[in-house]
């Protein structure tokens, strides 16, 4: 994991520029000075990448208040069996541990159907530890009570041996993006008493789930009404991760993925992004190609298949797909690395006239999250999905 101290240097540098923008923002909306001007933007960009998401996203996050007495939810925990990830080169298994959230009057109202809301958890971390991260259920009902229209809520998880699948297609993890776009979908609209219809499914991720809902909300708009992301990593290409020598002898050294499991983030990070974006099945026991070669070196082919799986990237082939949204927000804290992507990838909505939702808010990484989702992305969907 990233150093205390260099961390707290990073937010502290970022604190300045996070105050610039503190406040949301809709296409064609006057902006900020530019951040390429903002006195050591060019040092602080080649660490956005490695920083956002060497920070577990599992991390502990602030208490919102209980509310007494709110109507409960009922939690099920489900596996769905799926067919994108089963012979995937890792051996991650393609039962998919999954949380569904059903909101009280769902046994009330045995003939009303709800909106639904996927929400994808962050790196090194699984859905229920997102959900203790999260304070649920106590946040998702205290947001029932303060008015927030009512909607089933439904968390996936994509840990594997690296420490998470990045929601990409790839033979090496698995197809997580179409098992969360397709069979999930397709699997709670069977199951459940859902609105089987796009503008009343949702989604959104932290972290590393945030780029798994910004890369599938782009990919996938046909599937999705509304999405929001929270503290989205990797947005713009992560580079070799600061992968050196050193680092490609340890995992050179490694006898299967299983060895990966806990790794120290230098060495698990360039990993899971090598299995989500440069994935090569003729290079076992890991299947992957690293960025670096064994001298150290960049290695130029693989940084471009990385580079191309990058919101950032891509993100102007899809604005036909993101003119269907219905509603799209997104925030990050002014302490967060993330703060100087996030803002660019807003300002190419703004470029393009899509209306969205911008928010830097006062915090880091992770500790608002609870907040966040209570009383910002949760009404936020409640706003936007048809619930009729």
């Amino acid at each position: 994991m990233a150093d205390a101290d260099h961390l707290e240097e990073r937010q502290s540098a970022l604190h300045a520029l996070g105050s610039l923008h503190r406040r949301a923002t809709l296409a064609g909306e006057s902006r900020p000075a530019q951040v390429a001007r903002w006195p050591g933007f060019g040092r602080l960009l080649s660490l956005v990448a490695v920083c956002a998401a060497s920070t577990p996203a599992w991390a502990q996050t602030d208490t919102p208040p209980i509310v007494a007495n709110a109507p409960k939810v009922r939690i099920e925990h489900i596996v769905i069996h799926s067919r994108e990830i089963e012979g995937n080169l890792l051996g991650t298994s393609p039962d998919r541990s999954v949380t569904v959230i059903l909101p009280p009057s769902y046994d009330r109202q045995s003939r009303r159907r709800f909106p639904v809301v996927y929400a994808l958890h962050g790196f090194t971390s699984t859905a229920q530890r997102w959900l203790g991260q999260l304070h649920a259920p106590d946040t998702i009902e205290a947001s029932f009570v303060k008015g927030t229209p009512e909607m089933i809520l439904v968390f996936p998880s994509s840990e594997n041996a690296y420490g998470g699948a990045f929601y990409s297609n790839s033979p090496t993890t698995g197809n997580f993006e179409n098992f969360v776009a397709d069979e999930l979908v397709d699997y709670v609209d069977q199951h459940y008493r859902s609105i089987a219809r796009p503008a009343s499914r949702g989604l959104t991720g932290h972290s590393m789930g945030g780029y798994g809902a910004a890369r599938i909300g782009m990919h996938r708009a046909e599937r999705f009404g509304a999405f929001y992301l929270m503290s989205p990593c990797c947005l713009a290409p992560v580079g070799t991760q600061g992968l050196t020598s050193k680092e490609v002898a340890a995992i050179a050294a490694m006898q299967s993925p299983a060895d990966a499991a806990g790794a120290e983030f230098r060495i698990q990070g360039p990993l899971a992004t090598a299995a989500a974006w440069a994935p090569n099945p003729a290079t076992p026991p890991l299947f992957v190609d690293l960025a670096t070669d064994d001298r150290g070196q960049p290695r130029a082919d693989v940084l471009a298949k990385r580079a191309a799986n990058a919101p950032l990237a891509f993100v102007d082939q899809y604005i036909g797909k993101l003119r269907r949204y219905r509603a799209i927000g997104m925030d990050v804290g002014d302490k967060d690395s993330i703060v100087i992507d996030l803002t660019k990838m807003s300002d190419v909505l703004n470029a393009y006239r899509i209306a969205h939702q911008f928010e830097v808010y006062s915090g880091t990484h992770t500790n608002r999250v609870a907040f966040r989702f209570e009383d910002y992305v949760l009404p936020f969907f409640g706003r936007s999905l048809q619930s009729k």
